[in-house]
C-alpha cells in the first residue's frame, strides 16, 4: 500500500533536495543510455547489481554523483530494472523506459532500510534520510505497517513523502454483492446501470482560474520568445516565477481530478460483485486529427477538444485503480468489448445507429421503441456483457470477436418517460 504526506522541508533540506532530484534524473538517464549503448552494440544485457559496481566509481570521480545518498542512486538502478521487466512482461505492458527531461518531476527514491520515522504529535512526524537529517511531514493519517521504500518528490504544490508499506493485508473475500455496469463518458463521467442518475465530475478548474492559467501561459510565451532573442534561450527569473505558477494551478486541477476519480472508484469496488467496464484504447481515441500536409484533417480544432475532455476524464486511471481495489473489497472487474455499446438496445439488444443519432442524450430503439437515457442504456449493455463472461478475470479485446452475441435476458432499465400530452 502507499502512504503519501506533505513534506515541509527548511531551506537548506529543501536546496539539497532539489539537488538531489536533477542528480537523480541525470543519473537515471545515463544508466539507460549506457544499457541501451551495449544493447545495441554487443547485444549485452546490463542489469543493475553491475551498475551498481560502476556507480560506486562513479561516485568516487565525480562530487555531483557523490552528493547522492549511495542508496538513492542504487534504489534508481533497481526502478530501471523493473521498468525493463515491465517493458517486456506480456502481464504488464509498458512502453520502453523513457529519458527523463529537465522538466519532468523531481524524486529521490530510498529503501525502507535507510529511513526512520517518528511521530512527534498527532499531527506531525519526521522521517530521516541519509546525509540531510529529520525532514517534518503532515502526518494526515497512519502509516499502519512497515515501510518497505520512501520517495521524496515535489509538484508544483510543494515537497511529499511517499512511503511503500507492508500492511499484511490480504485479498478480500467474494463480498457477494449486486452487479453493474459503468459507462465512462465526457457529458456523463460515470454512469452506474444501478442508478438513475449519472455521476458528474466537479469542474477541476473554477471559471477564475482557468482565465488565470490561460494568461500565465500566454505570459510564459512571451517570455520564452523574449528569452531566446535576447538571453540565448536561457531562462529569468521572472520566467521561473511564471512557470511555478502554472505548475501550482496544473496540480491543483490533477488533485481535484483525482479525489473524485478516487472516491468514485472506491465507492463501486466496495458497494459491487462485478463491474463491468468497456476495454477503451484511449491511446488511439485522443489521436490528434491534423493529419498531413498532403492530406489535412478536417474539424481538428474540434477534435482537439474532445481529446481534452476525454483525457481529463482518465477512463485509463479509473480502470488501474478498480483493478486493484476490486482485489481488496472482494468483487471483479471485467472488461468488455466497448464495440457498439452506445448503439446496442438495453431491452432486445438489437443493433441500430439510428437508435441514437449524433451524440443526443436520447437512446430511442426503432425496433421495440425502448427510450432511455443513452449512457444508462450503455451501462445495462456493458453489464450484460460483464455477466455473459463469467466475472472470472479481465477480458482482453485485443483481438476483435467474429461474432458479436447482442445481450439477451437481462434487464434493468428506467421506464420510458411519458410524453408531455400523455394525462
Amino acid at each position: 500500500m502507499g502512504r503519501r504526506y506533505r513534506a515541509y522541508p527548511t531551506g537548506d533540506q529543501d536546496q539539497i533536495l532539489t539537488g538531489w532530484g536533477h542528480t537523480a534524473r541525470a543519473l537515471w538517464n545515463v544508466a539507460l543510455e549506457q544499457r541501451v549503448y551495449l544493447w545495441e552494440q554487443r547485444r549485452y544485457t546490463l542489469r543493475s547489481a553491475e551498475q551498481c559496481r560502476y556507480l560506486t566509481a562513479a561516485r568516487a570521480d565525480l562530487d555531483w554523483i557523490g552528493e547522492l545518498p549511495a542508496q538513492a542512486g542504487q534504489q534508481i538502478l533497481r526502478s530501471l530494472d523493473r521498468a525493463y521487466d515491465n517493458f517486456w512482461s506480456l502481464e504488464h505492458p509498458a512502453r520502453f523506459p523513457a529519458r527523463k527531461k529537465r522538466g519532468h518531476r523531481l524524486s529521490v527514491p530510498f529503501p525502507g532500510q535507510a529511513v526512520e520515522v517518528r511521530k512527534l504529535n498527532r499531527k506531525w512526524a519526521e522521517v530521516r534520510l541519509p546525509k540531510i537529517g529529520w525532514l517534518r511531514f503532515r502526518l494526515s493519517r497512519a502509516i499502519g505497517g512497515t515501510i518497505r521504500n520512501a520517495t521524496v518528490s515535489r509538484d508544483g504544490s510543494g515537497w511529499h513523502v511517499s512511503f511503500g508499506v507492508h500492511t499484511g493485508r490480504k485479498p478480500g473475500m467474494p463480498n457477494g454483492k449486486p452487479a453493474c455496469g459503468v459507462d465512462f463518458g465526457v457529458a456523463a463521467s460515470a454512469f452506474v446501470s444501478t442508478e438513475t442518475t449519472s455521476r458528474l465530475m466537479p469542474p477541476s478548474l473554477t471559471a477564475n482560474e482557468k482565465t488565470r492559467l490561460k494568461a500565465l501561459e500566454q505570459r510564459k510565451a512571451r517570455q520564452i520568445t523574449y528569452a531566446r532573442k535576447h538571453n540565448g534561450g536561457k531562462y529569468g527569473t521572472r520566467l521561473h516565477a511564471t512557470v511555478a505558477q502554472i505548475a501550482k494551478l496544473t496540480t491543483r486541477r490533477a488533485n481535484r481530478r483525482q479525489d473524485f476519480t478516487h472516491k468514485l472508484t472506491t465507492d463501486l469496488a466496495k458497494n459491487h460483485g462485478l463491474i463491468g467496464v468497456e476495454d477503451l484504447r484511449v491511446t488511439a481515441m485522443t489521436a490528434s486529427a491534423k493529419g498531413t500536409a498532403e492530406r489535412p484533417g478536417k474539424s481538428v480544432r474540434q477534435k482537439a477538444g474532445l481529446n481534452r475532455s476525454i483525457l481529463d476524464n482518465i477512463p485509463g486511471e479509473r480502470r488501474r485503480q478498480l483493478e486493484y481495489k476490486t482485489h481488496l473489497f472482494g468483487s471483479v472487474l471485467v472488461a468488455v468489448a466497448p464495440f457498439h455499446t452506445s448503439q446496442t438496445c438495453a431491452a432486445c439488444g438489437q443493433v441500430d445507429p439510428e437508435s441514437r443519432k449524433g451524440c443526443g442524450r436520447l437512446f430511442a430503439c426503432t425496433h421495440c421503441g425502448h427510450e432511455d437515457d443513452a449512457d444508462h442504456n450503455a451501462s445495462v449493455e456493458i453489464e450484460a456483457r460483464a455477466r455473459r463472461t463469467g466475472g472470472s478475470d479481465i477480458n482482453s479485446t485485443r483481438s476483435i470477436p467474429r461474432v458479436r452475441v447482442p445481450a439477451t435476458g437481462r434487464r434493468r432499465m428506467r421506464e420510458a418517460p411519458k410524453p408531455a400530452h400523455a394525462s
